[in-house]
């Protein structure tokens, strides 16, 4: 996930240098949000690039698919939408209710036309799971323990793919809860994400303080080696790819950690 200020072209050379075989831009909800996405297609050749995700409150479905079919022929075989429903108080501050978002998927679906485009969704409980197996291609959950990948495979079945995105702080120690913390702290105030952990078997209690220790080091693990054991139990437990966010000093995308993060997990970038 780019961190702000960077050059994307820069940033996705550093990426594929470093031995990474994908990146994922989040809210991806314009026109312009997607400039940076060309750009790092251009400057790269092999990286794959996704959506992680486009909103389907802020795209028109005709407008986006056409976008994403010109950077899929350009591009062939390196570009994946990820659409997903965001979140109520991003969609609430665009003058929006946020009201039905299960339904407001289907609808977009719906209008979506034709695509070569990959599609995936971001689903996290099952009936959003179901339709990605149904409607997409697969789905691309964030904010979850290793648990909610194997529930997830068993959901999507054996084809659909499954790319889970997991934040790691490799610094270890107090240094690396503190930049796990405070990344789990914004996502601990959206109740989608809340609803998804309760539903996985957390409590109140694991959820208040900006996260108990436990869900702390199962959702964003901190020091090298808890970080690398995460990446592999999301992997064997049924994900096909693991986007991997690095995160540094306060709670920020750490792209200065990117060769660590590589030299962390060389067999899984091959």
């Amino acid at each position: 996930m780019p961190a702000l200020g960077l050059d994307p072209a820069q940033f996705g050379k550093a990426i594929e240098a470093a031995g990474f075989r994908s990146v994922w831009f989040p809210e991806v909800n314009s026109p312009q949000s997607l400039e940076p996405l060309a750009a790092v297609l251009a400057a790269t050749g092999r990286l794959i690039v996704g959506t992680g995700i486009a909103s389907v409150w802020t795209w028109d479905p005709a407008d986006l698919a056409s976008r994403a079919d010109r950077l899929s022929e350009r591009y062939p075989g390196r570009f994946i939408l990820g659409l997903g429903n965001s979140h109520a108080r991003m969609v609430e501050s665009l003058g929006q209710a946020y009201e039905k978002p299960y339904s407001k998927m289907v609808q977009f679906l719906d209008a979506f036309p034709p695509t070569r485009t990959p599609v995936v969704l971001a689903a996290l409980g099952p009936k959003m799971l179901r339709l990605a197996r149904e409607r997409a291609l697969g789905a691309h959950p964030y904010f979850v323990p290793p648990g909610h990948t194997a529930f997830a495979r068993r959901t999507l079945g054996p084809e659909p793919l499954l790319i889970p995105e997991v934040a790691v702080a490799l610094a270890p120690g107090a240094e690396g809860e503190a930049s796990a913390r405070t990344s789990a702290k914004y996502s601990l105030q959206l109740p989608n994400y809340t609803s998804n952990l309760k539903r996985l078997g957390f409590t109140d209690e694991d959820l208040g303080n900006d996260g108990s220790p436990q869900l702390i080091k199962t959702i964003i693990p901190y020091g090298p080696q808890r970080s690398a054991e995460r990446i592999r139990q999301h992997l064997e437990a049924g994900a096909d790819h693991v986007v991997v966010q690095p995160l540094g000093e306060g709670g920020n995308f750490a792209p200065a950690d990117l060769e660590k993060l590589a030299a962390l997990v060389p067999d899984l970038l091959s």
